[in-house]
């Protein structure tokens, strides 16, 4: 089937003067173009488990699909088209959503006729998932419908706060998850990458409201100077300390790692500030813990010395908070962590690490007994291995 992709340029041109509630129709009008006689375009909620169809004001209400055991929902997790062709009946194909890396939903597109090439299809996904990222910071539309219980203040400043959860490039993935999303207390993350090195942060601050939102936003910010000035792993650590301890009371402090991936060796360094350990799972397995001595927590007082630990191509690191360690199941004992880090190798292999760590956040919900009553977030670093970066 041959397709005028210049509805692809008219789209961009379109989307120009739109507000976030526009999308849905105009999703529908150049679906046509591509020879679709249906579109809808759906969002993962906070949570990754559903996915969530945006509808124009006047349409009815499209029913949301469940990430698992759907077909759209092996789009979204395998990030790859997936379509239902029987006989004479309408194809319908999903194509996952995907700003750069990160995963943000699904297209469903109907088809009476014959379907138009895959590339062209999945360059109108790409466009449609630049338009929910940038649109999304001009109304609400697209975060109303991703949300499935109402934010706390803490977490609606929190959600503002975060980087991308995904990031991949030939030679690193950096994927993280948290739960729960809509009542984010303290918890936050954060990244840098260049062509030479990934720096990477977790935090954990004292409370679980907004005043532990207020601590971890500080924490980030500092982190994002401290790299941007060009600080070194003791720098950045002084200077995030320095800026807890110079807007808050004695009282306040958080805990975390700072931590340093160069591309080219594998070698990783990191600093701790009172935190948990980072783990290092090699073929599947928690190795060791990455241990660092007499670090206090940011606000407190010195963090730990320098660490370094000397990667080897495909391992992984994992970033916590206490929230992961303190789980209890229904006889009341702690939730070991290596147990839960062993749902990691149970992934299918087709799944990307993003999918890993989304069934890892899940299990330690689903494997605490009674309410979450603090935070659990975890970041996967995966190192490719040496000369993976194609330039």
């Amino acid at each position: 089937m041959t397709v005028d992709v210049s509805f692809l340029a008219d789209l961009v041109t379109a989307s120009h003067r739109i507000v976030p509630d526009d999308l849905p129709r105009l999703v529908q009008t150049h679906a046509e173009r591509l020879g679709a006689r249906d579109a809808t375009l759906y969002l993962a909620d906070l949570d990754q488990r559903r996915l969530v169809a945006l509808c124009d004001d006047k349409a009815a209400t499209i029913p949301d699909v469940s990430i698992d055991g759907s077909l759209a929902g092996r789009c979204f997790r395998s990030v790859t088209v997936v379509d239902t062709r029987q006989g004479d009946a309408d194809t319908t194909v999903w194509i996952p959503v995907v700003d750069g890396t990160e995963r943000v939903g699904a297209l469903q597109l109907v088809f009476a006729h014959e379907l138009p090439p895959v590339d062209v299809m999945e360059g109108f996904a790409g466009i449609l998932a630049e338009l929910v990222v940038t649109k999304g910071a001009y109304g609400d539309f697209f975060a109303c419908a991703r949300r499935t219980e109402p934010l706390t203040v803490g977490s609606e400043l929190l959600w503002q706060l975060l980087p991308p959860l995904t990031l991949a490039v030939d030679d690193l993935v950096i994927a993280a998850a948290f739960v729960p999303t809509a009542r984010l207390g303290g918890d936050a993350f954060d990244y840098g990458v260049d062509h030479t090195a990934a720096n990477v942060a977790i935090f954990d601050a004292l409370g679980h409201d907004l005043d532990a939102g207020l601590l971890a936003t500080t924490a980030v910010a500092a982190f994002r100077n401290a790299r941007r000035s060009k600080f070194d792993l003791t720098g950045t650590a002084e200077h995030i300390g320095k800026n807890i301890s110079a807007h808050f009371d004695a009282s306040k402090f958080v805990t975390g790692v700072v931590s340093s991936l160069e591309l080219a060796t594998g070698r990783f360094s990191w600093c701790s500030a009172g935190h948990p350990w980072p783990l290092l799972i090699r073929d599947a397995r928690v190795v060791k813990r990455l241990e660092s001595r007499g670090g206090q927590p940011f606000g407190v007082g010195p963090t730990s010395a320098v660490y370094v630990e000397q990667l080897e191509p495909g391992d992984r690191v994992l970033l916590y908070t206490d929230g992961v360690t303190e789980r209890r199941d229904a006889d009341g004992e702690l939730i070991e962590l290596e147990k839960l880090v062993d749902l990691l190798s149970h992934a299918s292999p087709d799944d990307p690490p993003p999918e890993a760590i989304r069934l890892l956040v899940h299990a330690i919900e689903a494997q605490n007994h009674g309410a979450m009553h603090d935070d659990a977030t975890v970041v996967l670093i995966e190192w490719r291995g040496l000369g993976s970066r194609q330039m």
